[in-house]
């Protein structure tokens, strides 16, 4: 099965490919097939997912998925979840990975509570009118380092430290961390859902 991927993000793509290999699914990033980003206004990860996923199936009249995802601070109020992208941008950085991880360790900079979790939110649309999507949530709860440390992964990778593993997840293999990553508990929760209602 064809499945457009309503991201362009390559390392998401990169994690979703792998964890959606057992299904035979095939993922198209969205940018492929000509469609431009979608409208993200809303304040939950499930809400954007599914404009997102509404957004690419329409565009390309395939079936789609979508991933919202994002770091939810204790300090400061569950934020910057859906916002999590921008993060850098609100103090004068640019858009990117470095600056967002520069940015919120600026920011925790004298706070003692450190804890934080990475959301992940997918959903699956038969077509863009599917009255029925599937959605799939993955969290994990963990501490932002002092500095990062890590090279693999992306985001804020390097900074999310795992106490069960003593290690960020930039430190952990692809393996080890799809197995245990927010991504990788709400693909596996998905494709739970496609093999049940899809297959």
């Amino acid at each position: 099965m064809k499945l457009v991927l309503a991201s362009n993000n390559a390392g998401k793509l990169a994690e979703l490919q792998a964890l959606f290999a057992p299904l035979d699914v095939t993922l198209v990033r969205q940018s492929e097939l000509g469609v431009g980003e979608a409208e993200e206004p809303f304040r939950t990860f499930v809400e954007n997912a599914l404009a997102k996923a509404r957004h690419a199936s329409a565009h390309t009249g395939l079936p789609a998925i979508a991933d919202d995802a994002g770091l939810c601070v204790e300090a400061f109020g569950g934020l910057p979840g859906v916002d999590t992208a921008f993060y850098a941008t609100k103090f004068g950085y640019e858009k990117g990975d470095a600056n967002n991880v520069r940015a919120l360790l600026e920011q925790l900079a004298g706070q003692s509570d450190r804890r934080a979790a990475l959301v992940s939110t997918l959903v699956a649309l038969r077509g863009a009118d599917d009255p029925e999507p599937l959605i799939a949530v993955g969290r994990v709860a963990g501490l932002i380092a002092k500095e990062p440390v890590g090279d693999n992964g992306f985001g804020f990778d390097p900074v999310m430290f795992l106490p069960q593993f003593g290690k960020t997840f930039a430190q952990l293999s692809a393996d080890v961390k799809n197995a245990n990553s927010h991504r990788g508990q709400a693909a596996r929760a998905m494709l739970a859902l496609m093999r049940e209602r899809w297959s």
